[in-house]
């Protein structure tokens, strides 16, 4: 996502999660729940307006998107975009991964479109996100009980931040930055070069 700012416009700033949702479920544009707290998200739509990261960010989005989809294809594993809620009961974030991807049934809490168990969450960088990505919204994902792997993939240079939960419950991370480097993720679902995720992006090295 590429902008998160206080949705100030409501009249008043702490909310209680029932009131998000109802105003949520209503509303044309996506917005952040922490703590009480609501903040309006910009998505893929607003990007286009934007000079600069945006053309990289829906092309490192959509070749993402279509390679895990294609490759997960006939498995319990599926990838979902940016429109799926992700509620993390723990911290109590209401939140829209660019990518999600969910095992098996979906779980879901204060009602049927607000999933809790995603095995992977991956978020393109964006400037204005940037830090929140890598740092305070990571920390939050970490809460999830299923989450195993969290990627970000920057809009700058081709680079991949990998981070995966090893067996002794530690985060161990790799980066990924040549265009023949490998992603392989999702329990060895997905494999795909970099070469393929930054096609057209003009960001390609060797």
């Amino acid at each position: 996502m590429e902008v998160r700012e206080p949705a100030v416009a409501y009249g008043k700033s702490k909310f209680t999660q029932s009131e998000y949702l109802e105003m949520e479920r209503k509303a044309d544009e996506r917005h952040e729940f922490y703590k009480g707290e609501i903040f309006r998200m910009h998505g893929h739509g607003d990007l286009l307006a934007m000079s600069g990261a945006a053309p990289v960010h829906n092309l490192v989005y959509s070749n993402l998107f279509g390679e895990m989809a294609h490759q997960l294809k006939g498995s319990s594993c599926r990838p979902y975009g940016p429109d799926m809620r992700l509620y993390v009961a723990e911290n109590t974030l209401y939140t829209y991964p660019d990518i999600a991807v969910y095992c098996g049934p979906i779980d879901s809490q204060n009602g049927n479109d607000n999933a809790t168990n995603p095995v992977l969450i991956i978020e393109i960088l964006s400037p204005s996100t940037r830090n929140y990505d890598l740092g305070g919204k990571f920390e939050l994902y970490r809460d999830i009980p299923a989450l195993k792997e969290y990627i970000l993939a920057d809009t700058i240079s081709m680079k991949l931040i990998v981070y995966r939960l090893t067996e002794k419950n530690h985060w161990e991370l790799t980066i990924l930055d040549k265009a023949t480097d490998e992603l392989v993720c999702c329990h060895n679902k997905i494999t795909s070069p970099l070469k393929d995720i930054y096609a057209d992006t003009g960001l390609l090295t060797g």
